[in-house]
């Protein structure tokens, strides 16, 4: 359910919640137990509710950051405003989860103090490549029901940077455990961090919810450049339109996905940050 400082605590259905630490072979292999496993343990003292970690069952998957396991989606949780969406960190995260094969739901809270122009962006940039999204407003507890309905019978992980309201969206959406809630910097125009871990917290019958620690950067660099384009699914409809075959959609004439980028077909938020990625990961090889 949750890791903190070495510990790890694991729910058993019918006996409650386990302080367990992990086998010292864990550390040898250099593998972790993760928010979410599933896991085998030996009981120390019942009485006392102490136990080991003896194995961790096969995932159907990982991630690294937030570094969780076995989840069946992301709610990827940003602000409308206050803080501005971080468009480019936004599809860093969409492209790792693209990755990953998870799928992933959009919310963008704060609505009650933002303006129809903000909302409409947003609709136009992310809707039109096909994500679920919703428009919230956890201090108005507006579409709060929305987001529910979209967690209803799936283990999925919360994440998003500090300060767009995802603890006080988790404390709307459940009633076990009440998160800390941080306030925005003025001076830098972000959140503080107000989760310190990953935890697993569950809202209702087969219905969980990870929170995970809030995050300001994320860096891609475990793949190669050629592989960018397959994690940015509104290019799917112009593959292979274009005059050559394996084209990047960079530099190449006859690009198929650059005039659609012309045409308003394919927003130009989207390809910008597209680029600025596959700079990056062409940039890795000289170090």
């Amino acid at each position: 359910m949750k890791g903190i400082a070495g510990f790890y605590y694991v729910y058993i259905v019918g006996s409650g919640l386990y302080e367990c630490k992990a086998k010292g072979r864990f550390r040898k292999e250099k593998i972790k137990p993760l928010v979410g496993d599933q896991v085998e343990i030996s009981v120390l003292d019942e009485r006392e509710k102490s136990g080991n970690i003896e194995r961790i069952l096969p995932r159907k998957n990982e991630l690294v950051r937030p570094a969780v396991a076995n989840i069946d989606q992301a709610l990827v949780v940003f602000a409308v405003t206050d803080p501005k969406p971080h468009f480019q960190l936004l599809d860093r995260f969409l492209v790792m989860m693209e990755r990953k094969g998870i799928p992933v739901v959009l919310c963008f809270n704060k609505k009650d103090i933002a303006v129809q122009e903000e909302m409409a962006e947003l609709k136009d940039i992310y809707s039109a490549c096909g994500y679920p999204l919703v428009l919230s407003s956890a201090l108005k507890q507006e579409n709060i029901e929305c987001v529910r309905k979209l967690l209803c019978g799936k283990t999925t992980a919360i994440a998003g940077p500090s300060g767009v309201g995802k603890s006080s969206l988790i404390n709307l959406l459940q009633s076990e455990v009440q998160m800390e809630t941080g306030s925005i910097s003025k001076k830098i125009a972000r959140g503080r961090h107000t989760t310190r871990h990953s935890e697993l917290i569950r809202i209702e019958k087969d219905s969980y919810i990870m929170d995970t620690p809030g995050f300001s950067s994320l860096y891609i660099n475990d793949f190669e450049k050629e592989e960018l384009k397959l994690y940015f699914r509104e290019f799917t409809a112009f593959e292979g339109s274009c005059r050559y075959y394996g084209c990047d959609h960079i530099h190449e004439p006859g690009c198929a996905v650059k005039l659609a980028v012309e045409e308003g077909k394919i927003q130009r938020t989207r390809y910008g940050n597209y680029l600025e990625m596959y700079r990056e990961l062409k940039e890795k090889k000289r170090y």
